[in-house]
């Protein structure tokens, strides 16, 4: 007994020793939300991922293609340092790229990963999909370049399996973003990326590059819906694209609308940039007396009259134009007003019953006398006087 005592208190230390090193090594597998959001890990260090540096343990080799990397957006003169912030994915120049040209390889990448099965396994796990759809799931990704500084969970294969990290990827990082313009796939490494951790804390590792600011790092938060297309801002001449997702780029096209804000200071000027899809909360409420495109009723002057209304109908059948519904009707007329005449006061008005009639008889109406065929002209027989029985 006494023995069993023993081994149970030497297992408990290691049991804690191995349960401290899961959780500083941040290695959960457990996800939640659309677009990769990550369930809440302890705090962790933040690795500095420069923008060609394939990183520790790497998926696959790069696929980044040989483009020209945007430049990081122009600051407002004077706008106050703030501390990391979130960015809708759908903004309008968050992205950037060149026209007709993909960032990534999309389909070296999905030769590099299906490759392996192991590795498409961890690969998978890591961003939340069926291992089957793997390919499918990569082909649907739109590859685009980082325009600002943006943490994200990174991911290194180590042993067979991915191993999460928090990480920030520097201005200029080839990415694949999903339909919800989150980053999921670093070309660089082939790293599956997911949204950080709810704890923004942490130390930052790694050597830093030249204009590197942790108070001008942003995560970018899914879109409330799918977006079809994003707008992206030409590496070449700083105009707008827009490329529709999951495409390479070969359907790049100019926005039928192009933002109203110049591509350097569209995305990331003020205080973040709120998700389009979500209802304005300052916007007036239209049909409200508030709102000056919708002017108040003005109350009907009595002193005026009533003007017909062009599309009323006629409510007398007549086929013209009614009246204003609104309007007071005409009083209906009294019955008591004209009383019926009294026939002894005002014989002429009722016929007298007992008066001698006519000696000519009354003219037949409407036509002509019938004709004598229907009445003969002979005599007609007595009708006896009684009935005999």
């Amino acid at each position: 007994m006494r023995s069993s005592l023993r081994r149970a208190r030497r297992t408990r230390p290691a049991a804690a020793g191995l349960v401290s090193a899961l959780l500083l090594t941040g290695c959960s597998n457990v996800w939640e939300g659309a677009g990769g959001e990550p369930a809440a890990t302890p705090i962790q260090d933040v690795f500095l991922q420069p923008l060609g540096a394939h990183g520790p343990d790497p998926f696959t080799a790069s696929t980044v293609r040989n483009t020209a990397p945007p430049a990081a957006p122009d600051r407002p003169p004077g706008e106050d340092a703030q501390q990391v912030r979130e960015v809708s994915g759908s903004t309008p120049g968050l992205y950037g790229g060149t026209r007709a040209i993909g960032s990534c390889d999309v389909e070296r990448q999905v030769a590099l990963l299906t490759g392996d099965r192991t590795k498409a396994r961890a690969f998978a796990e890591a961003s939340g999909i069926p291992e089957t759809n793997l390919a499918d799931w990569l082909r649907g990704l739109t590859p685009v370049a980082l325009r600002a500084d943006t943490r994200v969970t990174d991911h290194g294969y180590r042993e067979g399996r991915a191993n999460a990290f928090q990480a920030v990827l520097q201005t200029g990082t080839a990415v694949l973003v999903d339909q919800y313009g989150s980053p999921r796939v670093r070309c660089a490494c082939g790293n599956p990326l997911r949204s950080p951790a709810a704890d923004r804390g942490g130390v930052h590792q790694g050597d830093q590059w030249d204009g590197f600011d942790p108070d001008r790092v942003i995560t970018v938060r899914p879109a409330g819906s799918v977006v079809p297309g994003l707008v992206i801002v030409n590496t070449t001449d700083r105009s707008w694209i827009e490329r529709r997702t999951g495409t390479d780029g070969d359907e790049d096209r100019t926005p039928d609308v192009p933002p109203a804000c110049d591509p350097d200071t569209c995305a990331l000027s003020g205080t973040g940039t709120p998700d389009p899809t979500a209802p304005d909360p300052t916007a007036p409420d239209r049909g409200t007396t508030s709102d000056p495109a919708s002017p108040a009723p003005v109350p009907p002057d009595p002193a005026r009259p009533a003007t017909p209304l062009p599309d009323a109908p006629d409510p007398s059948g007549t086929g013209g134009t009614g009246t204003d519904p609104t309007a007071p009707l005409p009083p209906a007329p009294d019955p008591y007003t004209e009383p019926a005449p009294d026939p002894y006061t005002d014989p002429g008005t009722v016929p007298d019953p007992f008066a001698e009639p006519p000696s000519e008889p009354p003219a037949v109406p409407d036509g002509t006398p019938p004709t004598d065929e229907l009445f003969p002209a002979g005599p007609l027989p007595d009708r006896p006087e009684t009935f005999q029985g």
